[in-house]
C-alpha cells in the first residue's frame, strides 16, 4: 500500500514540450514503473507529436479518452498554471500535482473556488510532487535517495523533504510515500489531509512532518494528530531564526500579525504529543527513536 500514487497510476504531463516538463518527465519515465505509468502529455497545438515515446495531445480531455490517465503533473509557466489545473479538474482526473512556482495568488483563489464539489485532489502549486518509492515518481525529487519502507513523509518544503528522506534511508528506514504539499499560501492538500491518509494506510507505521513559518497548517495538523493519529509522528519546523514580516523563500512562509512563528508551531506540536527537533540534521534519528 501507499498513498495517492502507485504502480497503477496513469500519468499525464501538462507542459510536456517545455524544457522543464521534458527534463522531469524523462526522469519519471526512467524511475521504477515510470515507463508504464507515464502515458500522455498535453501541450495545446502540439497534438500528434510524441516525447520519448509518450504521445502528446492538445487537451486533457482527449488524453484521458485515449489513454485513461487519472493523474496529471503540471510544468506549465506561472501565468497559465491555474488554467491548466482547471482543465485537469474539468476532465475529471483523480489527482493533479502542480509543480509550478510563482502562480498568481488571485488565479489560485479562483481555481480553488472552482474545485469545490469536484472529486479531484490537488497537490501544490510550488511543490516537489509525490513519490511512492520503487513504484512511481511524479515531480522533481531525486529518485535515487528513496527506498521502500514504513515511514510516511509530508512537508511544505521541497529540499527539506529530500533531507528527511536522505536521513531516513541513511539510518535504514524506507518510505511508504513522500508528499510535498507546497509553499504557496493558497494550495491543495494540507498536512492534515496527508496525515489522515497515512493514518489509514496499513503500510505506514510512522510519519515525519516538516513544516515552516507562516499560516496555521502545522498547528491544525498537530491538533488533529492528538485527537486521531494512531501512529507516532515526529516534526521539524523551518524558520526558527526568521524575522517577522519577511518572506523566507516561499510565498506562504511569512510571519504576519505575530502569528505563524516557528516557536509557536513547535510548542503546539509538542503539546499535542509530536516529538520535535530544532535541528534539521536529526529528523531521521528522531524518527528511528520512536519506532
Amino acid at each position: 500500500m501507499s498513498i495517492l500514487i502507485d504502480k497503477n497510476t496513469r500519468v499525464l504531463t501538462q507542459g510536456i514540450t517545455g524544457k522543464t516538463g521534458q527534463f522531469h518527465t524523462s526522469a519519471g519515465l526512467k524511475y521504477a514503473n515510470g515507463n508504464a505509468c507515464y502515458v500522455a502529455g498535453v501541450t495545446p497545438g502540439k497534438g500528434g507529436q510524441s516525447f520519448e515515446g509518450v504521445p502528446i495531445f492538445n487537451t486533457v480531455r482527449e488524453a484521458k479518452e485515449k489513454t485513461g490517465v487519472n493523474a496529471s503533473v503540471i510544468y506549465v509557466p506561472p501565468p497559465y498554471a491555474a488554467a491548466a489545473i482547471d482543465e485537469a479538474v474539468d476532465a475529471g482526473l483523480d489527482l493533479v500535482i502542480c509543480i509550478t512556482d510563482g502562480v498568481p495568488v488571485r488565479d489560485m483563489i479562483r481555481t480553488k473556488y472552482r474545485m469545490q464539489g469536484k472529486k479531484t485532489l490537488l497537490i501544490g502549486p510550488n511543490c516537489p510532487g509525490v513519490i511512492t518509492p520503487d513504484e512511481l515518481k511524479i515531480g522533481i525529487m531525486p529518485g535515487h535517495i528513496h527506498k521502500k519502507g514504513p515511514v510516511g513523509v509530508v512537508s511544505r518544503s521541497g529540499t527539506l523533504t529530500y533531507e528527511a528522506v536522505g536521513q531516513l534511508t541513511a539510518v535504514g528506514l524506507g518510505q511508504s510515500s513522500c508528499v510535498g504539499t507546497g509553499g504557496d499560501p493558497i494550495n491543495g492538500l494540507k498536512h492534515v489531509d496527508v496525515l489522515r491518509m497515512f493514518n489509514d494506510d496499513p503500510q505506514t507505521e510512522a510519519v515525519i512532518m516538516v513544516g515552516e513559518i507562516g499560516g496555521s497548517d502545522e498547528e491544525e495538523a498537530a491538533r488533529w494528530v492528538k485527537a486521531n493519529m494512531r501512529k507516532p509522528v515526529v516534526g521539524f519546523i523551518a524558520g526558527v531564526t526568521a524575522p517577522p514580516g519577511k518572506r523566507m523563500g516561499h510565498a506562504g512562509a511569512i510571519i504576519s500579525g505575530g502569528k505563524g512563528t516557528a516557536a509557536e508551531k513547535l510548542e503546539v506540536m509538542e503539546e499535542c504529543g509530536i516529538k520535535v527537533t530544532r535541528n534539521p540534521a536529526e529528523m531521521g534519528k528522531l524518527l528511528k527513536s520512536v519506532l
